[in-house]
């Protein structure tokens, strides 16, 4: 085997062992049997979508809420927690409305074509869409083109998650 191809089987190993890896689309495509990010972040707390944070809360309530696993649904294979019922019913009858945008990775590294952990505290609506930031810092840059980076990680967004 070359040098190059033991590099590259040795990072394929390693992340698998690490989980859900985020790559860059050039070493994406040198590695196809390298699995792509779940559809839904559940870096902050695995298994659970948003960290644990109720995604209806920003819409309803105009803050991010902690969620109770005693108000948890399953919806796109991870669970999600909510403050309340009324809120875990909203939830449940328009799901569309309520899932953040790039399965709440960080919209900014989605503009920049790969993917990195949203912070449920990082967070902004625009147009009716719930968007992630990694932390406040990038969210501040993120909102200086924040069209642009919409209109690239709109485009970025099916080859990385694989729904192309």
């Amino acid at each position: 085997m070359q040098r190059r191809s033991l590099v590259l089987l040795a990072l394929s190993v390693g992340a698998g062992t690490l989980g859900a890896i985020s790559l860059s689309p050039r070493l994406a495509a040198m590695m196809p049997w390298a699995s792509r990010p779940a559809a839904i972040d559940t870096t902050l707390k695995p298994g659970i979508a948003l960290g644990g944070y109720d995604a209806v809360a920003y819409f309803k309530e105009g803050q991010p809420r902690e969620g109770r696993a005693d108000f948890r649904l399953r919806h796109a294979g991870v669970d999600w927690h909510f403050a309340s019922e009324a809120n875990r019913q909203a939830f449940s009858a328009r799901p569309e409305m309520f899932v953040p945008a790039y399965g709440g990775y960080c919209a900014w590294a989605v503009a920049q074509g790969y993917t990195a952990k949203g912070d449920p505290l990082a967070w902004r609506i625009e147009s009716g869409r719930l968007y992630l930031n990694y932390d406040l810092a990038v969210k501040a840059e993120w909102e200086k083109d924040m069209a642009g980076n919409i209109r690239r990680a709109d485009a970025h967004w099916p080859g990385i998650a694989g729904t192309r």
